[in-house]
């Protein structure tokens, strides 16, 4: 009996390339999803100076002050009184454009939180819906 060392030929073990192919795109997305790009970091600038109040619409502007002790200016002419509908008259006077007006409220930090609250409700009664606040910058406040 002789005994049969030949080898039988068995095929080269292929690699399959396409599962980790699969990986490495999962990957990638992956990092493009999760990296945070800071390219505003990188750069120092010194921004141009404009003059911002030459550029500002004030027809549109209506601005209410409202003082510590709940007193209200419109368009710096003191208001009498404190009800909304002496305050939505007032305002519907000093809107010059109408409906298109935008209303600044600019109250007195101590200023009491029902007395910007009667400023809104009396825009909103009389139809005066784009509404903002006026403050100023923690550097304006250090001086």
């Amino acid at each position: 009996m002789a005994m049969n060392f030949k080898r039988a030929n068995r095929e080269e073990p292929e690699i399959n390339l396409i599962p980790f192919i699969d990986v490495l795109l999962v990957v990638l997305i992956f990092l493009m999803l999760s990296t945070t790009y800071s390219k505003f970091t990188e750069m120092q600038l010194k921004l141009p100076v404009a003059d911002t109040e030459a550029q500002r619409d004030y027809p549109k502007e209506v601005i209410v002050s409202v003082s510590s002790d709940g007193r209200y200016s419109i368009n710096k002419t003191l208001v009498e009184g404190r009800s909304v509908e002496i305050i939505g008259n007032a305002l519907m006077g000093a809107a010059k454009a109408g409906k298109d007006s935008v209303i600044i409220i600019s109250a007195d930090a101590l200023a009491s939180h029902q007395s910007v609250i009667t400023v809104m409700e009396a825009a909103r009664r009389v139809g005066l819906s784009q509404i903002t606040f006026a403050t100023q910058s923690s550097a304006g406040a250090a001086k």
